[in-house]
């Protein structure tokens, strides 16, 4: 699949993401931690540097959404981030049939040992997870996600922060206001 975007760059590790109703993909490169996204936006220094501010202005915008996802991906990180938007998703099921089927799915790819996307929790959580979600409302893993969001904002958003990929961000986007001012 990666061909069918450029034959003639060897580009390995992407992420497609969908925002809005443009489809978007952030190239990543390991070895130089550099980030190149394949659409035209345009971000403000200050909408950049927000993200620096806190964890949730990070999550809440979309383009820094999609920026910690790839450089969680880069890392081979990315089950935290994956299983908390699973975890939002969830919350906004209505039907009680789907929140059933969706609670089952997000246990199976995530809180089940040795499931492909296991997320780092104790075994008390993931047994008291594991019997919540025998009858699953809505709050279910509220406790559980909200374990993992802690994680993240300890671990992985302060490693994100000093990332070069972070501040290749912040400065193209300098770049970008400085020729708009021009």
């Amino acid at each position: 699949m990666n061909h069918t975007i450029n034959p003639f760059l060897n580009v390995k590790n992407y992420c497609e993401l969908k925002l809005d109703d443009t489809k978007v993909f952030f190239f990543y490169y390991p070895n130089e931690s550099v980030l190149f996204a394949l659409f035209s936006f345009r971000l403000s220094t200050d909408e950049v540097v927000r993200w620096s501010e806190s964890f949730d202005h990070l999550l809440a915008h979309k383009y820094g959404l999609a920026a910690f996802r790839t450089f969680l991906k880069s890392e081979f990180s990315d089950e935290n981030i994956e299983f908390w938007m699973a975890c939002e998703e969830y919350k906004k099921i209505k039907s009680s049939t789907k929140l059933l089927s969706k609670a089952n799915k997000i246990f199976k790819e995530f809180i089940e040992v040795q499931s492909p996307r296991e997320v780092n929790i104790d075994y008390r959580t993931r047994e008291k997870t594991k019997q919540i979600l025998s009858e699953p409302t809505p709050g279910s893993l509220n406790e559980v996600q909200g374990k993992i969001y802690s994680l993240m904002e300890k671990d992985s958003y302060p490693r994100f922060l000093r990332s070069k990929m972070y501040q290749d961000i912040v400065n193209r986007a300098h770049a970008q206001g400085q020729r708009r001012s021009v």
